[in-house]
């Protein structure tokens, strides 16, 4: 260990710091005003370079936070630290004497892919770790590999130079992304936190959902939805909204796999969920060249229609065990909001500059963070404000919370430079599209079970990056809208969320619920049943892209309602009274015809008939259950 004397502490605070204000001078062009040319590289270099030196004084080598940095790992810090220093002071000339490869960009790369490999094991896990040891290991040995997947040959010394430093590879638009984009915006959300807007939207999702029935998961999944939507990561939405929501569904009658299972789903969901999705919405719109706008609204009914059918999942389960609403201690929505109504003020700042302004999302998530800095400091909630105390606090979590992503989007670099060098992406898709052939069905199985695969134990942004670079490229060539394909891939990755065997977010929900963690991840996957379905939907209909005309939208919107109702009245086996197994099935085969599957044959004839049909019988069961609870009533007077 080093000296008693440690500095660790103070001195990671310092290179914390140092990466958000860094990022907030690049934003607002600080160089350029000051008469100083730095390339986007100079400056992802340096970010690099502070998140490498972070992860190994702050973390051991089991990826556990840690009191003291030993000689080794210290050593390392200083290593990466100095190397990337020198990177980001020297990148033009690294550059423009690429060609001639230097010893320097040697030195450089191989210090880039080790640090980065090994930091990514101990905070990402030996899952990525082996996804992209796997690409490296096939980079060097690809020109040997055997039939349709041979690639380029490259020796070790131009793999590194390539891979751990070319702008289309460790230096490419993840990092960029993430670096520039993402970490404002996660400032942003720890600004929140820091001054009160975590109490504030729990209070206003208890107020809201509380009083009725099943109020205690309905102010789970809307409180997890408002976190997870900004948060950035499943587990973390779990572990911080799960140790108040999880207990407090408990209390209100719900099983303990139930809960678990509802509040993991509810914080993946927030994932897929605009403004941020886990800053995927941001990846997404550099990766296709278009607008975030326009990637914001096409995710904007699929997340509608998750949420949907998890807010009517619990409610029904609530009647079917009789569970009673919540006990909000007279907590009204005008009170919450009487108190916090300061808060709708960062939003409104943030939507009007990212949808009615179309700021940069950098500018906006800037922009809303100055915003809740001044009203924060203007107001406080229930005694909690921001203070130059907790903001100085608020830029040390926020370097040290974006470690790990920056390791995650570093390491999808190398992938994607290693596909790019090989000719391997393209050989990838060539397989796959010939492998399925004209079956479009077939194809979307095969791409949701491999991304299922892949997604497993891995952050939304590594998960996005990965697939993007090895599904989405056939998807796209097989017919697919790009933004369908991409929206495919990123819902099937974050199912790896809750589907066993890892089931992340499952998993740290059953260690709050203290329940078997391969059973929470069943009972999760039984919760969020739309999310495996409604991939295929809107691939198949644009419309609920929004994509079309507002009758087409609106029509198929519908249609969708229906079908997600009746299938999630199927599972849980209530809708009004308790159902028998015949009208179980019955109502999930009509709720899956209703849904517009339009590549399916003959399909569209079947959807309006079928959503009458679910119409008719849903009127039909409650009316029965409500004659059925005025006979009780009759009973109990007599």
């Amino acid at each position: 260990m080093m000296p008693a004397t440690d500095i660790r502490a103070p001195l990671v605070a310092v290179l914390a710091t140092t990466m958000v204000v860094a990022c907030i001078l690049w934003n607002i062009e600080a160089p350029t005003r000051l008469g100083v040319a730095i390339l986007t590289q100079q400056y992802m270099a340096l970010q690099l370079g502070l998140a490498l030196t972070i992860a190994y004084l702050n973390f051991d080598f089991r990826g556990q936070e840690k009191d003291r940095t030993g000689w080794i790992d210290g050593g390392i810090a200083l290593i990466a630290f100095g190397v990337l220093m020198y990177a980001a002071w020297d990148f033009v000339w690294l550059l423009r004497e690429q060609p001639y490869r230097p010893w320097q960009i040697t030195l450089v790369g191989t210090v880039v892919v080790i640090a980065v490999m090994e930091g990514v094991r101990r905070r990402a896990g030996w899952m990525l770790f082996g996804i992209v040891g796997l690409f490296l290991v096939y980079a060097l040995f690809a020109d040997k590999v055997p039939g349709r997947l041979i690639g380029k040959e490259l020796s070790p010394v131009r793999l590194v130079q390539y891979v751990g430093f070319d702008p289309n590879a460790v230096f490419s638009t993840p990092l960029a992304v993430g670096t520039i984009i993402v970490l404002l915006f996660v400032f942003f959300g720890k600004l929140l936190f820091a001054a009160g807007g975590g109490a504030f939207f729990t209070d206003l999702a208890m107020a809201a959902t509380g009083r009725s029935r099943g109020g205690s998961a309905k102010i789970s999944v809307v409180g997890s939805a408002l976190f997870g939507s900004i948060s950035g990561s499943a587990v973390s939405n779990v572990v911080t909204t799960g140790v108040v929501t999880i207990p407090l569904m408990q209390r209100g009658g719900y099983t303990k796999r139930d809960a678990g299972a509802i509040e993991a789903v509810a914080s993946t969901g927030g994932q897929l969920t605009p403004p941020i999705m886990g800053a995927a919405a941001f990846l997404m719109a550099e990766f296709l060249d278009i607008s975030y706008f326009t990637v914001a609204g096409a995710a904007l009914l699929p997340a509608a229609l998750y949420y949907f059918s998890v807010f009517l999942q619990v409610d029904l389960i609530a009647g079917r065990d009789r569970i009673a609403p919540s006990d909000v201690d007279g907590l009204t929505v005008r009170q919450v909001l009487r108190e916090g109504w300061h808060f709708v003020i960062p939003f409104a700042v943030l939507l009007g500059a990212l949808f009615w302004l179309r700021m940069d999302p950098a500018d906006s998530a800037l922009l809303s963070a100055l915003a809740i800095v001044v009203v924060s400091f203007l107001r406080s909630y229930r005694g909690q404000r921001l203070t130059l105390k907790t903001l100085g606090q608020t830029f040390v979590e926020t370097g040290t919370g974006m470690v790990d992503l920056i390791l995650v989007v570093a390491a999808a670099g190398f992938v994607i430079g290693i596909l790019n060098i090989t000719g391997l992406g393209f050989a990838l898709t060539l397989v796959l599209v010939d492998a399925v052939g004209a079956n479009v069905v077939l194809l979307l199985g095969i791409s949701a079970v491999i991304c299922i695969v892949l997604g497993m134990g891995m952050p939304t942004s590594g998960v996005y990056v990965l697939l993007a670079a090895l599904v989405a490229p056939s998807l796209v060539e097989a017919g697919i809208d790009q933004i369908a394909a991409h929206l495919f891939i990123l819902y099937f990755g974050m199912m790896s969320m809750i589907t066993p065997p890892v089931a992340l977010a499952a998993f740290a929900a059953a260690t709050i619920t203290r329940d078997d963690p391969l059973g929470t991840g069943l009972a999760a996957m039984r919760v969020g049943w739309a999310a495996f379905i409604l991939p295929f939907v809107f691939v198949a209909t644009p419309e609920i892209l929004m994509q079309g005309g507002w009758a087409g939208i609106a029509l198929n919107l519908g249609l969708a309602l229906i079908g997600v109702g009746a299938v999630t009245a199927g599972i849980v086996g209530f809708w009004g009274n308790r159902l028998s197994m015949v009208l179980r099935l019955g109502l999930v085969a009509l709720g899956i015809v209703t849904l517009p599957l339009g590549f399916l044959p003959g399909a569209a004839a079947w959807h309006i008939p079928a959503a009458l049909a679910v119409v008719v019988l849903a009127v039909v069961l409650r009316l029965r259950a409500r004659a059925g609870d005025k006979t009780n009533q009759g009973r109990r007077t007599t």
